[in-house]
């Protein structure tokens, strides 16, 4: 589908819009980030967000006369996922149009639908799950709290993106209850290991990255290519069990403590909304291998100014900035596929992690409790980890164009008991 023409029009994003959005909505027409949703008893299709309401993306293209119904009459994303970035940015200019251009107005908004009426799904089938660990300031936070007598990081840090491979099948989406995983756990005073659930479930504040456009086997992605591969970024929750990581982690790593569920937004949002965020990422201070070198004034820094909030049963608890990240997407994307790995449409890749330098932009319950030493003061009661019942959100916005804000879908989940 790469580099077919819309005979619908375009038109820039400041054009007005038939839903007449408050100004600086964060869900305006700059942003239209894409998601799957239902409404009475139809099939899931794909959908863009607009405001507080999201268009049938398929219902508009057919009714429009657009050659992109093939890829936008679906029940996933993952057609126009794997459609390449020539479609995806024919795509969105078209979907711009028609939310923005008054002569669309009413073909369009008999396809438009309250965000209240509708229910929200997995907005693609997830291939491959990776997460990394690219926060300089989380790795040195759990270096200093489980290895107060060494360097906190440990030697390879600074020369490659750490990660582990994770559970596809347990990806759900932003609204699913997560049940608390039970697992075997042993204390250090512990003589032996008891088995079930976990007492010291966390949370990890993440950036996901979507991949759309495959790669093959043997091959690799260079830093140059990142955007060619990558569809779009959405919040993630890496749920953690620590007290199951931490006695299964020796020597391997991350099992069953990880891979119950991770939580990810039902809105995916395109790179190309996320423009104006693009920063350099920190300064380097090991030199890197030339596969991982993102010096060079040609290769894209893929680094995002996102301001994140993270709030326990609706009390802020923590903003961690998603700006100093010392490892960027392309260098993760790089690393995955340098032995030859290959990309799916669907994979998704975590970030990691996300801290900050002071005490209020810690990503994890972990940090911020100093492994439960400090507990959270919430008007609900003391917090060390997660108790049944909490729900947690994750939402975040960053810098758009004209002084406007890019809202990136939150993600939220609520921990039920255990049922086994």
């Amino acid at each position: 589908m790469a580099g077919m023409s819309d005979t619908t029009g375009t038109t820039g994003t400041t054009g007005h819009t038939p839903l007449d959005l408050p100004e600086g909505d964060p869900f305006g027409p700059h942003n239209l980030p894409y998601g799957v949703f239902s409404y009475a008893d139809q099939a899931p299709r794909v959908g863009v967000r607009i405001g507080d309401h999201v268009l049938d993306a398929g219902g508009a293209a057919a009714a429009l006369g657009s050659p992109y119904v093939s890829l936008l009459a679906r029940p996933t994303l993952n057609s126009l996922m794997a459609a390449g970035p020539t479609a995806w940015s024919d795509v969105r200019r078209a979907l711009t149009a028609w939310v923005t251009v008054p002569a669309h107005r009413d073909t369009v908004l008999p396809h438009l639908h309250p965000l209240s009426s509708v229910t929200l799904h997995l907005p693609f089938e997830v291939a491959d799950y990776v997460d990394f660990y690219a926060s300089e300031n989380h790795a040195s936070n759990l270096g200093r709290l489980f290895r107060p007598d060494e360097e906190p990081l440990k030697p390879n840090w600074k020369h490659l993106p750490v990660g582990y491979h994770g559970r596809s099948g347990t990806v759900v989406v932003s609204g699913t209850d997560v049940v608390r995983p039970s697992g075997q756990r042993k204390g250090p005073g512990d003589p032996s290991p008891v088995f079930g659930p976990s007492v010291r479930l966390d949370i990890e504040t993440e950036v996901g990255y979507v991949v759309g456009a495959p790669s093959p086997q043997g091959s690799s992605v260079p830093l140059s290519s990142y955007r060619d591969h990558v569809f779009g970024l959405c919040l993630l929750n890496d749920w953690s069990a620590r007290d199951i990581q931490a006695w299964e982690t020796v020597p391997l790593g991350p099992h069953l403590g990880k891979s119950f569920a991770t939580s990810i937004s039902a809105w995916i949002t395109p790179l190309e909304a996320l423009d104006a965020a693009r920063v350099a990422p920190p300064e380097r201070t090991v030199p890197l291998l030339p596969y991982l070198d993102d010096a060079s004034p040609d290769v894209d820094p893929a680094g995002y100014d996102l301001r994140i909030t993270v709030s326990l049963n609706g009390h802020v608890i923590s903003e961690p900035p998603f700006s100093g990240m010392y490892w960027t997407g392309a260098q993760m994307l790089a690393h995955m596929t340098v032995n030859g790995a290959c990309l799916r449409t669907g994979d998704l890749y975590g970030s990691g992690t996300i801290s900050g330098t002071e005490d209020d932009e810690r990503g994890s319950l972990i940090e911020i409790t100093w492994n439960g030493r400090d507990p959270l003061e919430l008007p609900d009661g003391k917090r060390g980890f997660l108790e049944d019942g909490d729900v947690v959100t994750l939402s975040a916005w960053a810098p758009g164009p004209d002084g406007l804000r890019v809202g990136l879908g939150e993600v939220t989940g609520r921990i039920v008991p255990t049922t086994h």
